[in-house]
Parts: structure tokens; C-alpha cells; sequence
């Protein structure tokens, strides 16, 4: 099992920088793949970034070169640092979590373990 609790979010202004963290319990979180979603209302789940297990990452094209995953196994955290935000860049971030396997990490079907999200706010 493995519980998440992501924070981070707020109000920012365009071309401003956010880091969101993602606390992840348990003890096996070093076997798990991590992804960053995001969703705003009416809209579908969105793919940001995520990171496997091996530390290899992948980006949603919306936020190639302007977003940055990482993790940190000894804390049992993942980041995800956010720089030149544009306002279609709000929406509520969730992190999510999955035992690693060869899917694509953009798969969010495949994750097992979503955290509440954290809200994030861009404006213009």
C-alpha cells in the first residue's frame, strides 16, 4: 500500500515557478513509478510528467522544457518543479503511483494509488 499526499500549489503569475512535492508512505515506494496528472473541471485527466522507478522520466508535450520531474527514494518524495507557468497551466495537480512496469508512465489507468491534488492557480 502506499498513500500520497501532495503539496505545493497556490497562486502564481505567468512565467512564475512552482515546486509541488509528493509525500509517498510505505516501503516499497523505490519499486513504484510516479506520475504527475492534471485535471480541471469538465475537462479529461491530463498527463504532466512521470518517473519510474529507475529514474527515468517522460513529459506531457504541453510542458516539455518548462517542467522538471525528479525523486528523492530516501525521503520516499517526488518534485515537480514548474517554471515559465502559463495560465492554461492551472488546474488541480495529482501525483499517483504504480509498481513499475513497462506501460507508458502517461497511462493513467495503469496507476493504483492517486493523492488528493493540489491546486494550482496561473493567472495572467
Amino acid at each position: 500500500q502506499v498513500a500520497l499526499v501532495e503539496s505545493g500549489g497556490g497562486l502564481v503569475q505567468a512565467g512564475g515557478s512552482l515546486r509541488l512535492s509528493c509525500a509517498a508512505s510505505g516501503r516499497t515506494f523505490s519499486r513504484h513509478d510516479v506520475g504527475w496528472f492534471r485535471q480541471t473541471p469538465g475537462q479529461e485527466r491530463e498527463f504532466v510528467a512521470g518517473i519510474r522507478s529507475d529514474g527515468n522520466t517522460d513529459y506531457g508535450d504541453s510542458v516539455k522544457g518548462r517542467f522538471s520531474i525528479s525523486r528523492d527514494n530516501a525521503q520516499n518524495m517526488v518534485y515537480l518543479q514548474m517554471n515559465s507557468l502559463k495560465p492554461e497551466d492551472t488546474a488541480v495537480y495529482h501525483c499517483a503511483a504504480r509498481l513499475k512496469m513497462i506501460r507508458a508512465l502517461s497511462a493513467g489507468r495503469f496507476y493504483n494509488y492517486w493523492g488528493q491534488g493540489t491546486p494550482v492557480t496561473v493567472s495572467s
